[in-house]
C-alpha cells in the first residue's frame, strides 16, 4: 500500500531504543505512524553512533541535516510534509521558525519527551538540599519551553503530573496537549501470579545511563538511605 501521508521528525538525536528510554519512545512513535501508513523522514544534526537503530529496517529515510542553515529550507520544502515531529522543545526552537516559514501549512507536533523545566527545578531542589516548590518552576528555561508549545499545534506529554503542571500552574489551553503515555503491554493477572513476594525481594536494579542526571541521583539516594539504615 501506498503511504498516503508525510511526516518529518527532527530528532535531537538518533534514536537509540537499547540505551535511553527517550529512544524507545521515538521508536514506538515511528511504529504508531508506521502503522497508520505514513511515509516518515528523519533528521537530525546529532553524530551517528554505535547504539542508534537501524531506521532503514523501518523502512524510514534519513537524513543529516545543519542548524542555522538555508539548506534545511530547500530540504523541508522538498519533502512538504503534511507533519513535522519535533524531538523535544531545542529541536522546535532551531527549526519551527524554518518550518513556519517554509512549509506553513503542515501540523506542527511537539514531543515534549520529559517536561525539561520541571526536572530542571526538581533538579535544582536536590542541588540545594530542600524540599521542591512551585517557585522551582519559574525559570528562563520554563518560558523556552512554554513558548515552543505554544507555538506547535500540539504537544505530546508522557505523564499525569506533568498534565497537571501545565494546565494548572502555567496555564496552558488542554487543547494544545495531549496525555501519551509510553506505549506497553498491560500487566496481566498472570504477569503478577509468578512475581516474587515483597519480602522475597533483595536489592535493585538501575536500568539507564547517569548522563541523565535524575539516574545519578535515584541510584545515589537509594545507596546514601541503604548506608543510613545499616548505621543504626
Amino acid at each position: 500500500m501506498t503511504p498516503t501521508k508525510k511526516l518529518l521528525i527532527i530528532g535531537f538525536v538518533w534514536p537509540e531504543p537499547k540505551s535511553s528510554a527517550a529512544g524507545s519512545r521515538m521508536m514506538q512513535l515511528i511504529q504508531f505512524f508506521k502503522d497508520q501508513n505514513w511515509s516518515i523522514t528523519f533528521a537530525s544534526t546529532a553524530n551517528d553512533s554505535g547504539f542508534m537503530s537501524d531506521l532503514a529496517a523501518y523502512n524510514v529515510r534519513t537524513e543529516s541535516i545543519e542548524m542555522n542553515d538555508k539548506s534545511f529550507d530547500h530540504f523541508v520544502r522538498e519533502i512538504n510534509p503534511d507533519m513535522i515531529l519535533f524531538d523535544r522543545f531545542m529541536t522546535e526552537e532551531q527549526f519551527g521558525w524554518r518550518v513556519q516559514s517554509s512549509v506553513p501549512g503542515a501540523i506542527r507536533i511537539l514531543d515534549t519527551e520529559d517536561l525539561h523545566s520541571l526536572r530542571y527545578g526538581r533538579m535544582k531542589a536536590v542541588k540545594e538540599g530542600r524540599e521542591f516548590s512551585d517557585d522551582d518552576l519559574i525559570s528562563d528555561l520554563a518560558k523556552r519551553e512554554i513558548a515552543a508549545i505554544y507555538r506547535s499545534d500540539l504537544s505530546l506529554i508522557i505523564s499525569e503530573a506533568e498534565m497537571a503542571y501545565l494546565e494548572k500552574f502555567y496555564k496552558v489551553n488542554p487543547d494544545l496537549l495531549l496525555y501519551l503515555p509510553y506505549a506497553l503491554n498491560p500487566i496481566t493477572e498472570a504477569d503478577v501470579e509468578i512475581w516474587p513476594s515483597f519480602e522475597a525481594r533483595q536489592h535493585f536494579i538501575s536500568i539507564g545511563n547517569f548522563r541523565h542526571k535524575p539516574n545519578l541521583d535515584s541510584v545515589l539516594f537509594f545507596k546514601r538511605r541503604d548506608m543510613a539504615a545499616d548505621s543504626v
